[in-house]
């Protein structure tokens, strides 16, 4: 079949769109570039997630999915570790900055 062209791969997805530019994975290393100062940020983002509020970490390192268990709970919220960032759902920036603090982290709230 010299006119033969494939749709679609359970590998790859749909190549129909292969001449397109690639999209950016979902939780891919979104926001400002930090700089490598030893600070926790603690952001709170809207953007992309239908509207919901999300507390991001950035600048944390170690065991990131015992550190958001404890944040979860501290919380009351749900949440997830994506990449090297901390996603807790609703705008818990203070709540956070003050865990982290107590923990002996340098941190501090981060963006509008």
């Amino acid at each position: 079949m010299s006119n033969h062209r494939l749709v679609y791969s359970t590998d790859d997805g749909d190549r129909r769109r292969e001449d397109a530019a690639p999209k950016a994975k979902h939780g891919a290393a979104r926001g400002p570039a930090l700089p490598q100062d030893g600070v926790v940020r603690v952001f709170r983002e809207k953007g992309g997630r239908g509207g919901k509020t999300v507390t991001v970490v950035r600048g944390l390192e170690g065991d990131l999915a015992a550190i958001a268990a404890d944040l979860k709970r501290h919380c009351g919220a749900g949440g997830a570790v994506k990449g090297n960032t901390i996603e807790i759902q609703g705008d818990h920036r203070e709540k956070i900055v003050a865990r982290l603090q107590s923990k002996g982290h340098r941190a501090k709230p981060a963006g509008g």
